[in-house]
């Protein structure tokens, strides 16, 4: 089964918006047994999207379109959609009923230009958008689908879950499909790639390895398609336990597992506190650490530190130490860990300084520069990272590798 996904909008063309719509839709579109064939973006212009309709009516069985679907002028998706399937347009009661009890829960009154969302093409089947005003819509045309939903993230991916995914599996999703991800972290796609190619080069062909490679982290996806599900899932599950036998230790996780959950799950079951002290990351990891439910159990909170007087007045780093080997150093990281653990009398700490750009690099420290540590009581151990210039990249590496180090830390493993 073949399904194309158009997204609409000048805004995704010109770079202010980055089209994350296409990369959700996929994978749930995957996860269904439903191939992905083709995904593009186009301009605000009903020529545009009659050229987009024709060329994918020719070639999918399913379209999936997101944007142009909001109360501005601009937005003229489902107006040009009406056209292209010669329909009228009709005002839709029930619709106007759902966006005013909308309204009325955020203590507002609809605009004119809410009520003239309310308008709809007559072949359209509504669908429910219990996250904003704009319906999505579903037309058929013979045995094809093209479904409609707004380019809002949240709101399309309601639709898509609530509505537009169960229909799609129920008609056209007729294989069975079993997936497993295994979750890895301290070597390179490539390098796993041959240690497990004496088993990924027994597939039989319903069997497939994705290999998705993420800041310093890769996953493997085995994904079977075939008639017996039980069977499926019995050949998928031999092979994800070969693999991991070979893996062994660079796993730290299966499926929706993440380092974050994954060392929650250790404090936890250690009964144990964690700290940070975050210099060029801003807040960064403590974001990712408390992305998870419940990480106030083991978490109890940080400190972002930039300047020299911080570090020593919340740390307890020596003045000399700064002054001798400036922040972004291996001795000073030590001593913000060892100030953190003492000064927040927790169990485990981690502590990160560095330069992450685009500006502030010297010869002997060029931006990319980051020291990192992680201590508990009686051990501390460092990490020095070279990264790039590009400073959300740095970041957001910097954090996934201190998880890293402490995922490493709390598994008794202190080699760097």
């Amino acid at each position: 089964m073949k399904a194309s996904i158009l997204t609409i909008g000048d805004e995704l063309l010109i770079g202010q918006v980055i089209d994350t719509n296409s990369a959700w839709i996929g994978q749930k579109l995957t996860e269904i047994g439903v191939d992905v064939e083709e995904i593009l973006s186009i301009s605000d212009t009903a020529e545009a999207i009659k050229d987009a309709l024709d060329r994918f009516f020719t070639k999918s069985q399913i379209l999936l379109i997101t944007g142009g679907l909001g109360p501005t002028n601009d937005d003229i998706t489902k107006k040009a959609i009406a056209d292209y399937f010669g329909d009228d347009m009709y005002f839709d009661e029930a619709v106007f009923n759902r966006i005013q009890r909308f309204f009325t829960k955020l203590g507002r009154e609809p605009l004119e230009s809410h009520r003239l969302q309310c308008y709809m093409p007559k072949s359209a089947t509504i669908l429910r958008n219990n996250m904003g005003t704009a319906p999505g819509m579903l037309f058929r045309k013979k045995d094809k689908i093209l479904v409609s939903m707004p380019g809002v993230p949240y709101e399309m991916k309601c639709i898509m879950e609530e509505e537009v995914l169960p229909l799609l599996q129920k008609e056209f999703s007729k294989d069975a499909i079993y997936k497993k991800t295994i979750r890895t972290a301290g070597r390179g796609e490539s390098q796993i790639a041959e240690m497990i190619s004496g088993v990924t080069d027994r597939f039989p062909d319903h069997i497939k390895m994705a290999f998705l490679p993420g800041m310093g982290q890769v996953r493997l996806r085995i994904t079977g398609l075939g008639q017996d599900y039980n069977l499926l899932k019995e050949e998928v599950d031999g092979f994800e336990q070969e693999i991991s036998v070979v893996l062994g230790e660079l796993i730290f996780g299966y499926d929706n597992d993440t380092l974050s959950s994954v060392i929650g799950n250790m404090l936890l079951s250690k009964n144990k506190k964690l700290a940070l002290a975050e210099s060029c990351t801003g807040g960064y990891l403590s974001h990712l650490i408390t992305s998870i439910p419940g990480s106030s159990q083991y978490y109890d909170g940080s400190v972002v530190v930039y300047s020299y007087e911080l570090k020593e007045k919340i740390l307890g780093v020596n003045p000399k130490t700064l002054k001798n080997y400036g922040a972004v150093s291996e001795e000073v990281v030590k001593e913000m860990v060892v100030g953190l653990v003492k000064e927040l009398g927790v169990d485990y700490g981690i502590s990160i300084s560095g330069i992450a750009g685009p500006g502030g690099g010297t010869e002997d420290k060029p931006v990319g520069t980051i020291w990192m540590a992680v201590s508990d009581k009686e051990k501390t151990i460092t990490k020095k990272l070279n990264l790039s210039k590009n400073r959300e990249i740095n970041i957001k590496y910097t954090a996934n590798a201190a998880l890293i180090l402490l995922w490493n830390f709390l598994k008794g493993r202190y080699e760097t």
